[in-house]
Protein backbone atom coordinates (compact mmCIF):
# COMPACT_ATOMS: atom_id res chain seq x y z
CA UNK A 1 0.00 0.00 0.00
CA UNK A 2 1.08 3.16 -1.00
CA UNK A 3 2.32 5.56 2.06
CA UNK A 4 0.92 9.03 2.43
CA UNK A 5 2.94 12.06 3.41
CA UNK A 6 0.85 12.20 6.61
CA UNK A 7 1.77 8.52 7.52
CA UNK A 8 5.78 9.34 6.45
CA UNK A 9 5.90 12.17 9.17
CA UNK A 10 4.60 9.78 11.72
CA UNK A 11 7.37 7.38 11.33
CA UNK A 12 10.98 7.47 11.40
CA UNK A 13 13.70 5.67 9.46
CA UNK A 14 15.86 2.12 10.80
CA UNK A 15 18.15 1.74 8.69
CA UNK A 16 16.59 2.02 5.00
CA UNK A 17 12.96 1.35 6.65
CA UNK A 18 10.55 3.34 7.78
CA UNK A 19 8.67 2.29 10.88
CA UNK A 20 6.84 3.80 13.98
CA UNK A 21 9.25 5.56 16.85
CA UNK A 22 7.88 2.90 18.94
CA UNK A 23 9.24 0.29 17.06
CA UNK A 24 12.31 1.47 16.07
CA UNK A 25 13.18 2.21 19.76
CA UNK A 26 12.36 -1.43 20.47
CA UNK A 27 14.45 -2.75 16.87
CA UNK A 28 17.75 -0.83 17.78
CA UNK A 29 17.58 -2.50 21.54
CA UNK A 30 17.27 -5.63 19.91
CA UNK A 31 20.38 -5.12 17.89
CA UNK A 32 22.54 -3.66 21.00
CA UNK A 33 20.96 -6.67 22.98
CA UNK A 34 22.59 -8.88 19.80
CA UNK A 35 25.85 -7.22 19.41
CA UNK A 36 27.10 -6.35 23.11
CA UNK A 37 28.92 -9.18 23.53
CA UNK A 38 31.09 -8.76 20.61
CA UNK A 39 31.03 -5.22 20.43
CA UNK A 40 34.45 -4.20 21.55
CA UNK A 41 35.83 -6.75 19.51
CA UNK A 42 33.84 -5.87 16.09
CA UNK A 43 35.02 -2.65 16.76
CA UNK A 44 38.57 -3.27 16.54
CA UNK A 45 37.84 -5.77 13.29
CA UNK A 46 35.32 -2.98 11.67
CA UNK A 47 38.09 0.05 12.29
CA UNK A 48 41.19 -1.55 12.54
CA UNK A 49 41.62 0.06 15.96
CA UNK A 50 41.20 3.60 14.56
CA UNK A 51 38.27 4.06 16.45
CA UNK A 52 40.73 4.20 19.27
CA UNK A 53 42.21 6.90 18.34
CA UNK A 54 39.01 9.42 17.37
CA UNK A 55 38.65 8.62 20.81
CA UNK A 56 41.44 9.50 21.82
CA UNK A 57 41.07 13.15 19.57
CA UNK A 58 37.61 13.56 21.27
CA UNK A 59 39.17 13.24 24.26
CA UNK A 60 41.71 15.67 23.54
CA UNK A 61 39.09 18.53 22.11
CA UNK A 62 37.46 17.93 25.29
CA UNK A 63 38.55 20.38 27.68
CA UNK A 64 38.27 18.08 30.97
CA UNK A 65 40.07 19.20 33.56
CA UNK A 66 40.07 18.00 37.56
CA UNK A 67 36.45 18.17 39.28
CA UNK A 68 34.32 18.86 36.41
CA UNK A 69 30.86 16.79 35.76
CA UNK A 70 30.55 14.42 32.25
CA UNK A 71 27.76 12.94 30.93
CA UNK A 72 28.99 10.09 28.69
CA UNK A 73 25.60 9.18 26.55
CA UNK A 74 25.67 6.02 24.49
CA UNK A 75 28.49 5.07 26.27
CA UNK A 76 28.38 1.46 26.59
CA UNK A 77 32.01 0.61 25.83
CA UNK A 78 33.39 2.51 28.66
CA UNK A 79 35.78 4.58 26.41
CA UNK A 80 35.77 7.86 26.67
CA UNK A 81 34.53 7.35 30.19
CA UNK A 82 37.61 5.84 31.21
CA UNK A 83 39.26 8.43 29.59
CA UNK A 84 37.41 11.46 31.43
CA UNK A 85 37.73 9.83 34.77
CA UNK A 86 41.29 10.24 34.19
CA UNK A 87 40.81 13.84 33.65
CA UNK A 88 38.62 14.98 36.22
CA UNK A 89 40.17 13.37 38.93
CA UNK A 90 38.63 12.54 42.64
CA UNK A 91 36.70 15.53 42.83
CA UNK A 92 35.28 15.62 39.69
CA UNK A 93 32.63 12.85 38.76
CA UNK A 94 31.36 10.96 35.36
CA UNK A 95 27.90 9.04 34.42
CA UNK A 96 28.08 6.81 31.97
CA UNK A 97 24.67 6.39 30.25
CA UNK A 98 23.12 4.11 28.17
CA UNK A 99 19.61 3.44 26.85
CA UNK A 100 20.25 -0.57 26.21
CA UNK A 101 20.93 -2.18 29.35
CA UNK A 102 23.21 -5.18 27.78
CA UNK A 103 25.74 -2.25 26.39
CA UNK A 104 25.35 -0.62 29.79
CA UNK A 105 26.38 -4.00 31.64
CA UNK A 106 29.39 -4.43 29.18
CA UNK A 107 30.83 -0.24 29.94
CA UNK A 108 30.49 -1.14 33.63
CA UNK A 109 32.15 -4.69 33.23
CA UNK A 110 35.13 -3.05 31.44
CA UNK A 111 35.58 -0.40 33.93
CA UNK A 112 35.58 -2.56 36.78
CA UNK A 113 37.53 -4.66 35.15
CA UNK A 114 40.49 -2.04 35.35
CA UNK A 115 39.78 -0.28 38.27
CA UNK A 116 37.81 2.51 37.23
CA UNK A 117 34.60 3.21 39.98
CA UNK A 118 36.45 5.74 42.57
CA UNK A 119 34.84 8.57 40.23
CA UNK A 120 32.33 6.96 37.43
CA UNK A 121 28.69 6.01 38.27
CA UNK A 122 26.30 4.19 36.04
CA UNK A 123 22.70 4.92 34.51
CA UNK A 124 20.11 3.36 32.45
CA UNK A 125 18.38 6.44 30.48
CA UNK A 126 17.11 8.26 27.52
CA UNK A 127 19.26 10.71 25.65
CA UNK A 128 15.55 12.17 24.68
CA UNK A 129 14.27 12.83 28.48
CA UNK A 130 17.57 13.11 30.37
CA UNK A 131 16.41 12.72 33.91
CA UNK A 132 19.08 15.18 35.45
CA UNK A 133 18.42 18.90 36.68
CA UNK A 134 19.45 22.33 34.07
CA UNK A 135 22.83 23.05 33.78
CA UNK A 136 24.54 20.24 35.67
CA UNK A 137 26.96 19.10 33.64
CA UNK A 138 29.99 20.59 32.43
CA UNK A 139 30.79 18.17 29.46
CA UNK A 140 28.33 15.84 27.66
CA UNK A 141 29.54 13.07 25.34
CA UNK A 142 27.78 10.77 22.74
CA UNK A 143 30.10 8.38 20.81
CA UNK A 144 28.48 6.44 17.62
CA UNK A 145 25.26 6.73 19.57
CA UNK A 146 23.37 9.23 17.97
CA UNK A 147 22.06 7.89 14.81
CA UNK A 148 20.23 5.22 16.80
CA UNK A 149 18.23 7.91 18.89
CA UNK A 150 14.60 7.81 17.58
CA UNK A 151 14.16 11.91 17.95
CA UNK A 152 17.44 13.51 17.11
CA UNK A 153 16.11 17.15 18.02
CA UNK A 154 14.61 16.34 20.94
CA UNK A 155 17.63 14.57 22.28
CA UNK A 156 19.26 17.40 21.16
CA UNK A 157 17.29 19.52 23.57
CA UNK A 158 17.27 17.50 26.25
CA UNK A 159 21.43 18.22 26.20
CA UNK A 160 21.37 21.77 25.88
CA UNK A 161 18.82 21.58 28.56
CA UNK A 162 21.31 19.64 31.62
CA UNK A 163 24.36 21.26 30.15
CA UNK A 164 25.99 24.26 31.97
CA UNK A 165 26.46 27.42 30.79
CA UNK A 166 29.85 27.58 29.43
CA UNK A 167 29.85 23.66 28.90
CA UNK A 168 30.63 21.35 25.66
CA UNK A 169 29.12 19.10 24.37
CA UNK A 170 31.03 16.28 21.47
CA UNK A 171 29.13 14.32 19.24
CA UNK A 172 31.50 11.78 17.72
CA UNK A 173 29.84 9.98 14.98
CA UNK A 174 30.18 8.19 11.14
CA UNK A 175 29.15 10.80 8.84
CA UNK A 176 29.66 11.47 5.05
CA UNK A 177 33.17 10.94 3.24
CA UNK A 178 34.06 14.21 1.55
CA UNK A 179 36.28 12.92 -1.74
CA UNK A 180 34.30 10.51 -4.08
CA UNK A 181 36.79 8.08 -4.37
CA UNK A 182 36.98 7.27 -0.45
CA UNK A 183 33.01 7.21 -0.69
CA UNK A 184 33.25 4.45 -3.21
CA UNK A 185 35.28 2.23 -1.24
CA UNK A 186 33.49 2.77 1.97
CA UNK A 187 30.03 1.41 0.64
CA UNK A 188 31.90 -1.52 -0.87
CA UNK A 189 33.11 -2.11 2.63
CA UNK A 190 30.30 -0.98 4.74
CA UNK A 191 27.66 -3.20 2.61
CA UNK A 192 29.85 -6.13 1.39
CA UNK A 193 32.57 -6.97 4.19
CA UNK A 194 30.91 -5.42 7.53
CA UNK A 195 27.77 -7.72 7.40
CA UNK A 196 30.17 -10.71 6.69
CA UNK A 197 32.06 -9.99 9.78
CA UNK A 198 29.12 -9.45 11.81
CA UNK A 199 27.96 -12.71 10.83
CA UNK A 200 31.31 -14.29 11.25
CA UNK A 201 32.36 -13.19 14.55
CA UNK A 202 29.27 -12.07 16.40
CA UNK A 203 26.49 -14.53 14.51
CA UNK A 204 24.60 -11.48 12.99
CA UNK A 205 25.21 -10.22 9.62
CA UNK A 206 21.36 -8.13 10.07
CA UNK A 207 22.65 -5.77 12.84
CA UNK A 208 25.41 -4.88 11.68
CA UNK A 209 23.83 -4.43 8.04
CA UNK A 210 21.22 -1.92 10.21
CA UNK A 211 24.43 -0.15 11.35
CA UNK A 212 25.68 0.47 7.87
CA UNK A 213 22.41 1.53 6.92
CA UNK A 214 22.01 3.87 9.54
CA UNK A 215 24.98 5.92 9.04
CA UNK A 216 24.07 6.16 5.62
CA UNK A 217 20.59 7.91 6.50
CA UNK A 218 22.23 9.78 9.15
CA UNK A 219 22.72 13.75 8.57
CA UNK A 220 25.86 15.13 7.12
CA UNK A 221 28.29 16.87 9.09
CA UNK A 222 26.42 20.48 7.78
CA UNK A 223 23.11 19.13 8.24
CA UNK A 224 24.18 17.99 11.88
CA UNK A 225 25.68 21.30 12.42
CA UNK A 226 22.57 23.09 11.72
CA UNK A 227 20.40 20.76 14.21
CA UNK A 228 22.97 21.55 17.04
CA UNK A 229 22.65 25.08 16.82
CA UNK A 230 19.10 24.47 16.44
CA UNK A 231 18.84 22.84 19.89
CA UNK A 232 19.98 26.24 21.27
CA UNK A 233 23.82 26.10 21.58
CA UNK A 234 25.96 29.25 20.76
CA UNK A 235 28.52 27.57 18.73
CA UNK A 236 29.17 24.38 16.58
CA UNK A 237 32.32 23.51 14.54
CA UNK A 238 33.55 20.24 13.22
CA UNK A 239 36.11 18.33 12.36
CA UNK A 240 36.39 15.63 9.35
CA UNK A 241 38.27 12.28 10.59
CA UNK A 242 39.72 9.60 8.22
CA UNK A 243 38.31 12.14 5.22
CA UNK A 244 34.87 12.50 6.80
CA UNK A 245 34.36 8.83 7.56
CA UNK A 246 33.95 10.05 10.78
CA UNK A 247 33.28 13.43 12.57
CA UNK A 248 33.78 15.09 15.97
CA UNK A 249 30.83 18.10 16.23
CA UNK A 250 32.01 20.30 19.04
CA UNK A 251 29.55 22.72 20.85
CA UNK A 252 28.86 25.29 23.56
CA UNK A 253 26.22 26.59 25.47
CA UNK A 254 27.09 30.13 26.55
Amino acid sequence: MKQTAENKEKTTHFGYKRVLPAEKTKLVEGVFDSVAEKYNLMNDLMSLGIHRLWKQFTLSQSGAKEGHCVLDLAGGTGDLTRGFSKRIGNTGFVILGDINGSMLQTGRKSLENKGIIHNVSFAQLDAQTLPFADNTFDIISIAFGLRNVTDIPLALNSMQRVLKPGGQLLVLEFSKPRLAPLKTLYDAYSFSVLPKLGEWIANDSESYRYLAESIRMHPDQTELQAMILQAGFDTCDYHNLCGGIVALHTATKY
